[in-house]
């Protein structure tokens, strides 16, 4: 039985770590997980796993980002989201045993810990709670990859998918006087992977949004003066 003590460090190190995976884990079940956690430093461009191949487990962000895309026949990507500290790849193939439908790649120095698959399905059988917030990671995820699909599908014009690609990613950037800030450093031709566009039209609808002051780049830092006229180019 846990004392109060226990209890209160254990809360306060669910309320530091990021993701809400983790936050929703019981005390026990996080303590069990994090004794299985080896982080190993991977560089950009190194890949976690791929399309049509089985991962070796989970893939718990520590630290850094990875991309999550889609790939087709002819070397068309779609990037769908970029994973940060606290999330959590390769569930949906550890629980199917199927291959993967995406493929993950490093795109900053990040630090990775993996589970293997029956070492996570011995931890899920050892704390059965954790199936349902597994299913809520799963349904966030499938939510995140559709929200994506829906914007490069879906929205009418590049400027419009670009400006609603900005205000996601700025969503939990730094509110100053000046405007909302976050790291932005991919280059135009991810950017363009992510919104369905070549690289050419990114490098022109950003040089757009300079002119029109939507948005303004301080080295790997973009700032957006107002969200109400960004809000009024994506049409939301």
């Amino acid at each position: 039985m846990q004392t109060m003590r226990e209890t209160t460090t254990t809360s306060r190190v669910q309320a530091q770590r990021p993701g809400e995976f983790f936050k929703k884990l019981s005390p026990s079940a996080l303590s069990d997980l994090e004794s299985m956690e080896f982080p190993t430093l991977y560089q950009p461009g190194m890949l976690l796993f791929s399309e049509k191949s089985i991962p070796a487990g989970i893939f718990i962000v520590v630290s850094g980002e990875v991309k999550l895309s889609i790939n087709s026949s002819d070397g068309k990507r779609l990037i769908l989201s970029i994973a940060k500290a606290g999330e959590v790849l390769g569930l949906s193939s550890v629980l199917s045993a199927l291959p993967s439908e995406t493929t993950a790649e490093v795109l900053y120095p990040s630090r990775i810990a993996i589970i293997e698959r029956n070492q996570f399905l011995a931890f899920m059988g050892r704390h059965p709670e954790v199936y349902q917030v597994v299913t809520q990671e799963l349904s966030q995820q499938y939510k995140v990859a559709c929200e994506q699909l829906r914007t490069v599908a879906l929205s009418g014009s590049a400027p419009e998918k670009l400006a609603r690609l900005l205000l996601e990613w700025s969503q939990n950037g730094q509110k100053t006087e000046a405007g909302t800030r976050f790291r932005f450093s991919l280059t135009h031709e991810e950017i363009g992977e992510f919104i369905g566009a070549s690289r050419e039209t990114v490098t022109r609808t950003l040089s757009t949004f300079k002119s029109r002051q939507l948005v303004a780049f301080h080295g790997s830092i973009l700032e957006i003066p107002s969200r109400v006229a960004l809000e009024h180019l994506a049409g939301v």
